[in-house]
């Protein structure tokens, strides 16, 4: 279980964008990187196309684990948005949370976009420090 995920500012801002410009509707994608240092964000289509849920669309879900094999490096997060909140995992990202890897979940309120990260495991949720570094 990785108790905190670090990424560079550009890593954020990345994400924040995809969220920001998915909404209404629930953005999605991957982060690999290294031990718990993010590398890349890979942003993959919704296929549900809805407010309220996602589902990666499969082929390019797959293109984004193919590439982070063929860069050597891991999984270590997927991220969507909850447009309309909740700030937390919900029950739906519990059950079918399959992958050991961090659920950054951002959500809105009133304007302000917030990102919060999750470790998933047997149906409980762990609190996941999220640290932004900067550029270097």
């Amino acid at each position: 279980m990785l108790k905190v995920l670090k990424m560079q500012s550009a890593h954020w801002q990345s994400m924040r964008r995809h969220v920001i410009a998915q909404a209404p509707l629930e953005a999605c994608g991957l982060l690999a990187g290294k031990q718990d240092a993010v590398e890349a964000v890979l942003k993959v289509r919704n296929a549900e196309q809805s407010p309220v849920r996602f589902r990666m669309d499969p082929q390019g879900q797959f293109h984004a684990f193919e590439w982070i094999e063929a860069n050597g490096l891991e999984l270590l997060g997927i991220y969507h948005s909850h447009p309309s909140g909740p700030e937390t995992a919900s029950a739906t990202d519990i059950a079918e949370a399959a992958y050991d890897a961090v659920h950054v979940i951002w959500s809105r309120l009133k304007r302000t976009w917030k990102a919060r990260g999750f470790w998933i495991e047997a149906g409980e949720v762990t609190e996941v420090n999220i640290q932004i570094m900067s550029e270097q």
